[in-house]
């Protein structure tokens, strides 16, 4: 029902919401784990700690012999990957900052999590 304001009925509807397609960022990068000791706690813990600073979704693929997903925000998920020396990993991501959070958690394991 309008709400009167003065003597004039005033509409308390909004305006036609703008309609834009939806753009769904995405990024992907194959890496492998080259650090010694494989992704054990210390690692993931660097991992995790740096996919939980972007607000895109990180999810993390093991490949080889024995394939697994993960999400690349859980320690628990990560840990139970089990990716030791050599294992291969693929990052996604998918949200309005995936190209920066992939390009960063790469460049973490290439760097062998500052381990070696």
């Amino acid at each position: 029902m309008p709400r009167r304001v003065g003597k004039r009925p005033v509409s308390l509807c909004l305006p036609p919401t703008v309609y834009r397609p939806l753009l769904i960022m995405t990024a992907s990068k194959e890496v492998v784990i080259s650090n010694i000791h494989g992704l054990h706690t210390r690692p993931v813990m660097k991992f995790v700690d740096m996919a939980s600073q972007f607000t895109s979704e990180i999810k993390v693929h093991k490949g080889g012999a024995e394939p697994a997903d993960a999400d690349g925000k859980s320690v628990m998920q990560m840990i139970i990957l089990a990716a030791e020396a050599g294992t291969p990993l693929r990052i996604e991501a998918e949200g309005e900052d995936a190209g920066e959070a992939v390009r960063q958690l790469a460049e973490l394991v290439e760097s062998k999590f500052g381990e070696d």
